[in-house]
């Protein structure tokens, strides 16, 4: 058998469950929400990195949705481009009931897979989304969220981004008390984009395993977006995973040091994160007269084997973040991209053991795990009433 025939064989018994993609956002972006203007069953190759028949190319069996608002959005605004956007995954997913299945629970997932449907669930990406409400929390639950990534790019009242100045020096008490009513209601807490400072706070805090739903390794590229070896350290004791990003400012070192030295020469001109529409344009006109290096698979697969070294097997899986960046990594320019790095990855010696562990095995135990604390916390206590006011005086 050869390699990409391994491939093919091990992705049909274990498919990929990514941690990331920003379709929706395209899809508010391109077409207003307008899924027959946007027709991902048809094909939307040269508009998107994401559509149905590429997610079965690339042997993409679960997918969680980003449900996404620019960090610097705020207050009701945010929720209601929160909303918005679970409006249209909902939609989305419903337009094609032969070929996708709305996912809110590990078993749920495995069920859809199982019938040969990309099993779908829904991720918030920043705390603004909450409007530093727990009942707003609560109700994204309801709805289907099944991760919130505590910041974006911006620095809330109770979280700090790992691309911000620092407010709340890591989690205020009530970001601690987000932390723990996530952990009650069975929502993973995300910790992309959030500062180490973040991290650690909220690894001491949760009773529940956590995720990087689109981060990779500090050690490789030195980014402040992604993990310092000591936290990934720390992902055994909790149970939780590191699900290693494609973005080539990410992943490439090299790429990594041209966005920290533009962000720096942004910021000298006063264009930063507060000012999300702005700083997008600046980056790409800069983008335009310096071009970013690129990155290779050769350098996901160098995060994947740090993510593994320092972490551990149990500890690692893929977040592509496709659609929500605009170039990939040379060769991976659409979701039909894992393949190749999984058999870069075989290539260099994993197992079908690791492999299986890396696209799908991980994530179901780390959901499993939540969930199981989940009910264990219902049964010891209902839901905080805490406020921002009262336990931050804000």
């Amino acid at each position: 058998m050869t390699v990409p025939e391994r491939i093919r064989a091990l992705l049909a018994a274990h498919p990929v469950i990514d941690g990331h993609n920003d379709l929706l956002w395209e899809a508010r972006e391109l077409a207003g929400y307008d899924f027959e203007a946007l027709d991902i069953a048809a094909g939307t190759a040269g508009r998107t990195h994401t559509d149905l028949p590429r997610l079965a190319e690339g042997g993409v069996g679960g997918q969680f949705w980003s449900v996404y608002v620019p960090g610097d959005r705020a207050g009701d605004d945010a929720v209601s481009m929160t909303l918005e956007q679970i409006d249209a995954g909902h939609r989305m997913i419903a337009r094609h009931p032969d070929r996708m299945a709305f996912a809110r629970t590990a078993e749920e997932l495995v069920a859809a897979m199982s019938a040969g449907k990309v099993a779908s669930l829904l991720g918030a990406e920043g705390g603004q989304s909450i409007n530093s409400s727990l009942a707003t929390l609560r109700l994204l639950h309801v709805l289907g969220v099944r991760y919130l990534t505590l910041t974006h790019n911006v620095s809330l009242p109770w979280a700090d981004s790992a691309t911000d100045e620092p407010v709340a020096g890591g989690l205020s008490r009530f970001g601690v008390e987000v932390v723990r009513e996530m952990n009650r209601m069975g929502m993973l807490v995300d910790l992309s984009h959030v500062a180490p400072s973040t991290m650690r706070d909220a690894l001491s805090a949760t009773a529940a395993p956590v995720v990087f739903s689109h981060s990779s390794a500090r050690a490789v590229a030195d980014h402040p977006r992604n993990v310092p070896d000591d936290v990934l350290g720390l992902l055994p004791h909790n149970g939780g995973l590191c699900m290693v990003t494609f973005v080539p400012k990410f992943v490439g070192p090299e790429a990594a040091a041209w966005h920290l030295e533009a962000t720096e020469l942004a910021a000298a001109e006063g264009v930063t994160t507060k000012d999300y529409g702005r700083l997008a344009a600046w980056m790409d006109g800069y983008a335009a007269r310096h071009p970013q290096p690129p990155a290779t698979v050769a350098d996901v697969v160098a995060h994947c084997e740090h993510v593994r070294e320092v972490a551990g097997i149990d500890h690692i899986g893929l977040g592509g973040d496709y659609d929500g960046v605009g170039t990939q990594p040379e060769g991976m320019g659409d979701v039909t991209a894992y393949p190749l790095l999984l058999e870069a990855l075989a290539e260099k010696g994993w197992s079908d053991e690791d492999l299986a562990k890396l696209t799908s095995g991980n994530l179901l135990r780390t959901m499993r795990g939540a969930e199981d604390v989940a009910r264990q916390l219902q049964e010891e206590r209902g839901p905080s009433l805490a406020t921002i006011a009262e336990l931050d005086g804000a």
